[in-house]
């Protein structure tokens, strides 16, 4: 009898790690400013996905400067897809052979379910009166700001600022100059989008913070509303947030099609909502017309229209002995 219980016992416990085997499990890689969104987005896909298949899937998450994960993720982190802030990044992953070369092929919008642009958050009540890029280079006022080198966040920032220069007629030699007061007004360059926040509200550095529309509905969420103002400048920067899946680990785990139906799902008008509550410009027509009170009417450029691409861009501002190293250098 005993030994019949122990079979009974031991056959139990293997049914219940087959199927905690059976569970699929995905890891996403992501840039710092979504960490809210993804949250609600991985809780929403889970119950689609269980609806849907009748499968059970957990999602967990690592955040971080998009440069920096995305270089952990060419170093070796396992994750299933990357959901990133700009393209340059997972084009540093398809080098590496780690996602499919045509990956922003592989997704509608160039694998760019959401959008953003960058704005200005100041402390409440404005006290520097900022109302625009003109008013970041002026003496006395700080601005923080993400690191170009190891954030998306810190890239628009920087192209940002140079084209709206350009937009308002600027030579590319005035551009540069402009930046380079930019700079100089900035204390330390923060490594990530949260890093920013952090040194702007916890650690109380600068008067106006550059960063993604997005990071408002974040600080309002974890700080409470009415610690800042958000500020949209009158020209700025389209900002695609891209996504890949990882070919390396989905064949290692045999995760591909999971992987794909989480991305697909991006683009659903259930997630294109949450996308909204985060204020992150979806790309459903339908559901950013329900919210034009949150995306305010800005004079937008596309990264294609002043500088040819990300990649241009990278090499030229970006890249080791680049603009960005001669304007900052020279700025401090």
């Amino acid at each position: 009898m005993k030994t019949k219980i122990r079979i009974i016992l031991a056959t139990a416990a293997l049914s219940v790690a087959g199927a905690a085997s059976a569970q699929a499990s995905l890891l996403n890689a992501s840039y710092d400013v979504a960490r809210e969104f993804y949250k609600d987005y991985n809780a929403a896909f889970v119950a689609h996905y269980k609806k849907t298949t009748g499968k059970d899937v957990k999602i967990d998450q690592a955040h971080g400067g998009s440069s920096a994960q995305a270089r952990a993720v060419a170093e070796g982190l396992d994750a299933d897809v990357v959901t990133m802030n700009t393209s340059t990044d997972i084009d540093f992953l398809a080098e590496k052979g780690v996602v499919a070369k045509d990956w922003n092929k592989k997704f509608p919008n160039n694998a760019a379910p959401t959008t953003s642009t960058m704005l200005f958050l100041v402390r409440n009540g404005n006290p520097k009166g900022i109302k625009d890029w003109d008013d970041l280079i002026k003496p006395g006022v700080q601005v923080v700001v993400v690191n170009p080198k190891t954030g998306g966040n810190g890239r628009y920032a920087y192209l940002a600022a140079w084209g709206y220069a350009k937009k308002k007629g600027a030579s590319d030699a005035q551009a540069a100059e402009f930046v380079s007061k930019l700079y100089k007004n900035v204390p330390v360059l923060a490594r990530g989008g949260r890093d920013a926040t952090t040194a702007f509200l916890q650690r109380n550095i600068g008067d106006a913070l550059i960063t993604f529309e997005s990071e408002v509905v974040s600080i309002n969420n974890e700080f409470g509303a009415g610690k800042v103002d958000a500020i949209h400048p009158s020209i700025s920067i389209v900002a695609e947030n891209p996504v890949a899946v990882v070919e390396r680990t989905v064949a290692k785990k045999g995760t591909a099609d999971v992987a794909k139906a989480y991305l697909d799902w991006l683009y659903s008008e259930e997630a294109q909502e949450i996308a909204a509550k985060h204020a992150m410009r979806p790309r459903s027509q339908t559901v950013l017309k329900k919210h034009i009170a949150v995306f305010k009417p800005i004079q937008l450029f596309t990264v294609q229209e002043l500088f040819g691409s990300l990649g241009e861009a990278q090499k030229v501002h970006f890249n080791d002995g680049g603009q960005f190293d001669k304007i900052y250098t020279v700025g401090k």
